[in-house]
């Protein structure tokens, strides 16, 4: 599964071949490869041919004049490898498959059971996987690892969390979650991961603040185009922070948390439906809307609590992902008004920016650790 391209020489070469073309954005040609790398074309030839020997990189089908023959497109093959992710949330396991690129390229949801340990949780976990790597022919030899994500605050070495108030887990060994999983695996905060997917798509952002909106509230800082985790990895909970003193209680045991107010588990407990019912309601001003319409505009006003105390702290921009950035869209000027309703420095709150991934974002953002590491390592 590994590439080797010989000496070191040629493997710095091969190398920096193979990520300009993972990187490049247009045409490009054996001919610009040497010009942009500073290599001889005899040089871009022969690591060509063995990354093209390794199925990594192919022509392109492309051809462009320059002026006497033209000249042949070359580019990655973006299956050559592939990683998947499994986020683990309360009720239910959601597995990605993702090509080189982060395309998704199966997709798959499956019931979970309550944890007691991570060790009766692995067998679950690897037969699940299987099933979905056989029920869309994944093929194993070109499978560079499994990442699985947890909705927990994880321990400086992870090795155990010491709190994922949405499982009801306190100071809990990972042991035994990863030992019936035959491939390599990665094991990290759900809201890292999502954080990490999005900064990953936007290629040109640095600094970012990521505010996950699932049943349990997370987030991740990511400053200077990498995660910032904090001296003890504790990083990005913004879900824990306090919206509203001796408010609603929280999964936690606080009360007026972030999660407490603006969690997708919030609309469940009221209301007892999903959050496509919840919206349809709210767009088409259909039964109960009043009802509706309270709650949600009491979410939206929380929300941008936390959105504006995270903004004032990180001075960069805030990206909502998670489930319910799904349907924020029709209600993300609202949203932006009342932030900005409450911070006298920045009036427009043109900071706040919905997720560009928005699905499937968590599974996607911890089976990028393994692409980001073929990078490195090619």
């Amino acid at each position: 599964m590994g590439y080797d391209v010989g000496t070191n020489g040629r493997r710095s070469a091969a190398s920096g071949i193979y990520r300009y073309l993972y990187h490049a954005k247009g045409f490009c040609s054996r001919q610009s490869l040497a010009r942009e790398l500073n290599l001889s074309l005899p040089t871009v030839y022969q690591n060509l041919s063995r990354l093209m020997e390794a199925g990594l990189i192919r022509d392109s089908g492309e051809q462009q004049s320059t002026g006497g023959r033209k000249a042949s497109g070359l580019s990655i093959v973006p299956d050559a490898r592939v990683a998947v992710g499994i986020s683990v949330t309360e009720h239910h396991l959601r597995l990605a498959a993702v090509d080189l690129l982060l395309n998704e390229l199966a997709y798959q949801e499956a019931d979970n059971v309550p944890i007691v340990r991570f060790a009766d949780m692995g067998g679950l976990l690897s037969r699940t996987l299987e099933n979905f790597l056989d029920e869309f022919s994944i093929d194993r030899e070109r499978l560079l690892g499994v990442g699985i994500a947890l909705p927990a605050v994880m321990a400086p070495d992870s090795r155990y969390i010491t709190a994922a108030p949405t499982l009801r887990l306190k100071d809990t060994s990972l042991e035994g979650l990863t030992e019936s999983i035959p491939y390599p695996t990665y094991v990290e905060n759900d809201a890292t991961s999502g954080g990490h997917a999005e900064l990953f798509v936007r290629e040109s952002v640095r600094n970012m603040a990521y505010l996950s909106l699932e049943n349990g509230v997370g987030g991740a800082i990511l400053f200077g185009g990498a995660p910032y985790l904090g001296d003890s990895r504790r990083s990005g909970e913004f879900g824990h922070m306090c919206v509203e003193p001796g408010g609603l209680p929280c999964t936690c045991g606080a009360q007026g948390c972030l999660e407490a107010y603006c969690s997708p588990r919030r609309i469940l407990n009221a209301f007892g439906v999903s959050l496509e019912e919840f919206f349809s309601v709210l767009e088409r001003r259909g039964p109960r809307y009043e009802e509706y319409e309270a709650l949600w505009d009491n979410m939206l006003r929380h929300l941008a609590i936390g959105i504006n105390n995270i903004h004032m702290a990180l001075d960069c921009d805030v990206v909502l992902g998670g489930i319910l950035s799904e349907f924020l869209g029709p209600y993300l000027p609202r949203l932006r008004e009342y932030a900005a309703g409450i911070n006298y420095v920045v009036p427009d709150a043109g900071y706040l920016q919905l997720s560009t991934l928005r699905r499937h974002t968590v599974p996607l953002g911890v089976a990028l650790h393994f692409i980001v590491d073929f990078l490195e390592h090619i």
